[in-house]
């Protein structure tokens, strides 16, 4: 169970990662259109209150995840090709 307040989900591509994010007490919902720098995509969601960051990784690999959980925020990554295939078993 997710015990923190915002829930972010980030679409991170090469040139661009888009964000995301609903406080959970509030409803009130953020976005962002960010540069795909790890330490940009970090203080964006960082600046949010009390968040968790979920992403899709593709191609692009997963040194946005290992960014985020050096700075204590905790991260899920859905790999979607793993995600689909299991859907289809």
């Amino acid at each position: 169970m997710f015990t923190e307040r915002t829930s972010v989900g980030l679409d991170v591509h090469a040139r661009s990662v888009v964000g995301y994010a609903m406080d959970v007490q509030t409803g009130e919902v953020f976005k962002a259109r960010l540069c795909p720098d790890p330490l940009e995509v970090t203080a964006w969601v960082k600046a949010l209150p009390g968040p968790a960051a979920i992403y899709e990784a593709g191609p692009t690999g997963y040194g946005l995840a290992r960014t985020l959980l050096l700075h204590d925020i905790r991260t899920v990554v859905v790999a979607y090709d793993v995600a689909d295939a299991c859907g289809e078993s």
